[in-house]
């Protein structure tokens, strides 16, 4: 692959594995609780604003992901919204999603990107500046999620918490040795921590839960979607 160096400032994806402006400042990861489906979670999102979705459904059976990703896709069409999938490689190219997201455990970069080529969207998780020198092995991700801020029930083999300072930290390691890939904060973010985050240096912010658990979830991603939107 060559090697791409995805500019801060320009993280949109306005087509597929092309880095041009603001939508990856916001990200949603799906969730579900009592009130909601995975599939109500991505309306949610999307009606709030955000553009671009991360479909998670860690342990679903193949068949039923396949079936909530086609859907989920067609709401994402809908908004002009970006379509992630969590770590189903195979999945993403098989249904033409925009990109997909790779945990430490999952596929490594490299091979994904021989597999789906230059025009999907590749992410990888860090919780450490090794983890972003472990994922250039051989690739660049066009973006980083970076975490968890705090504990979050949404994920299970919970990585160290960061807190403000691991960001500040991480920021400052990747500018030291001239990385320019998006770093998106996630785990347990809520709109209270979201200013704090953004001075620290991160490029942008994933959520889950706490849209979920708002008492108005949809008027709780309109804020974020603002507050966030109004600060690039």
């Amino acid at each position: 692959m060559t090697s791409k160096q995805p500019i801060l400032s320009d993280c949109k994806v306005s087509a597929p594995g092309v880095l041009a402006g603001p939508e990856c400042h916001l990200q949603f990861i799906t969730h579900y609780n009592d009130r909601y489906s995975y599939l109500d979670s991505v309306r949610i999102a999307l009606a709030g604003g955000c553009r671009w979705v991360q479909l998670r459904m860690k342990g679903a059976e193949e068949s039923l992901l396949e079936k909530t990703a086609i859907a989920a896709q067609r709401l994402c069409k809908e908004y002009g919204a970006t379509f992630i999938i969590d770590d189903n490689v195979a999945l993403a190219r098989k249904i033409g999603a925009d990109g997909v997201h790779l945990g430490k455990s999952d596929m490594p970069i490299a091979e994904a990107r021989k597999i789906l080529g230059e025009q999907f969207i590749i992410g990888g998780t860090v919780n450490s500046f090794d983890d972003v020198l472990y994922h250039l092995q051989g690739a660049t991700p066009d973006y980083f999620g970076c975490g968890p801020f705090r504990f979050t029930s949404t994920k299970k083999n919970l990585a160290p918490i960061l807190g403000h300072a691991g960001y500040r930290e991480m920021v400052g390691k990747m500018r030291d040795n001239n990385m320019s890939i998006p770093l998106v904060a996630i785990g347990g973010i809520k709109k209270e921590d979201i200013p704090l985050l953004l001075e620290c240096g991160v490029d942008g912010i994933a959520l889950s839960g706490s849209i979920l658990t708002a008492e108005n979830p949809i008027q709780e991603m309109k804020e974020i979607a603002n507050m966030i939107y109004n600060n690039l």
